[in-house]
């Protein structure tokens, strides 16, 4: 955060000259054009006939000395941002690394698997983004093979979403019809907040849309059971309908937090029924990442220090832990209490009799003969009673 601060100060200098410099400039162009049309005025009120003299020549000599000068020191004042936008650059060598590769100890940019798994959830995440063309040149480039399929899931979100910031309710209602079945399956609420929306959309129009927004609700039946409350606050809402939702106490039913809702509740149920991740993969590994580096860059600085030479050689955990945001972490996490390391595939917690867990290594450091004394309570087990936990 201190180097991103250093740079933002040197940034904020570069716009306050360039700022300055421009209303200066500004101001000297209009002084410096009023000054040439003033004595454009003087030689035109010269008579035809008047030779050109020594007060002319002196009136034009001015004029250009004067234009030169302006140009000159305009001239300097450029140079001199230019230098400033230089030190925004070493700024900005200065206080970052640029050599982050060298933390990868794995060849990834020179595997051919590797860089085919990374363009593809590039291409992924240019999809997800909506960015259609993006996607398609990447595919090209790198010669993915992505059947049309694949594609068209991620086309019809982005399709429907873009209809939802318009306030456009029917694709995504002719979406969720499509898809009743699966929706109910992982009791999904949205195909009933599509037509309540719908629906406080019709209210909110007036007495004119009475009779449609009665019609309307017939929709409402199939979700009576769930959305008892609900109903009953749509029906209260619909006694304003002369008055206007906007000076009743159902004015919140118009806040636009609501469309912003259906939007992330139709990308979370259209992402579960693709078997997706709501967030892009590419995101979530850049955001951890960012998180990651600073860490791994001091303890690579450590250990060059005291010249080991291996940085680490567990190639599926980091030498040291890195918290993460709560809103990063997928899996349950086991860290053995004796030993202080994270569970893995090769040392996985183990309960011991007692219902205590350690990790594998704990567990066979702990065994004395044929007995194994929880570390937390005085019961003694076999070590074959121990069973390894799935997490």
């Amino acid at each position: 955060m201190e180097a991103c601060m250093n740079v933002e100060r040197e940034a904020d200098k570069v716009l306050g000259k360039f700022h300055g410099v421009w209303n200066h400039a500004e101001r000297t162009f209009d002084e410096m054009i009023e000054n040439l049309a003033s004595r454009q005025e003087e030689l035109s009120k010269s008579p035809c006939d008047d030779q050109f003299n020594l007060f002319h020549n002196h009136l034009l000599l001015s004029s250009i000395k004067r234009v030169r000068e302006i140009t000159t020191r305009l001239s300097n004042e450029h140079k001199d941002i230019h230098s400033s936008v230089s030190k925004v650059g070493k700024s900005i060598d200065k206080n970052f690394v640029s050599e982050l590769i060298d933390l990868n100890q794995d060849p990834t940019y020179g595997n051919e698997d590797r860089m085919k798994l990374l363009n593809t959830v590039v291409f992924e995440h240019f999809l997800r983004q909506g960015m259609l063309d993006i996607a398609e040149n990447l595919s090209q480039e790198a010669n993915l093979d992505v059947p049309e399929s694949a594609k068209e899931p991620f086309v019809e979100i982005n399709r429907i979403l873009a209809a939802l910031k318009e306030r456009n309710l029917e694709p995504a209602l002719q979406w969720a019809l499509n898809h009743r079945d699966q929706l109910r399956a992982q009791n999904s609420s949205l195909e009933f907040k599509l037509h309540r929306l719908r629906f406080i959309e019709l209210v909110r129009l007036g007495p004119e849309k009475q009779y449609e927004a009665l019609f309307y609700a017939r929709n409402f039946s199939q979700f009576a059971g769930a959305h008892e409350k609900e109903l009953q606050v749509l029906m209260g809402s619909f006694l304003y309908i002369r008055q206007g939702l906007e000076v009743s106490p159902y004015a919140r039913l118009l806040d636009p937090i609501n469309w912003l809702d259906i939007c992330d509740v139709f990308t979370q149920d259209a992402c579960a029924l693709l078997g997706l991740s709501i967030e892009s993969p590419l995101t979530v590994g850049v955001s951890a990442g960012a998180i990651a580096l600073p860490a791994l860059q001091k303890i690579k600085q450590v250990m060059q220090q005291r010249q080991c030479h291996v940085m680490w050689t567990a190639k599926d955990e980091l030498p040291i832990e890195v918290e993460l945001e709560p809103s990063q972490r997928y899996h349950s996490i086991f860290a053995c209490p004796i030993l202080r390391q994270q569970a893995s595939e090769n040392n996985p917690p183990m309960r011991l009799a007692c219902g205590h867990a350690i990790s594998r290594d704990s567990l066979n450091k702990l065994i004395n003969g044929s007995k194994i004394k929880c570390p937390y309570c005085p019961v003694e087990s076999s070590p074959n009673d121990a069973k390894q936990l799935h997490l």
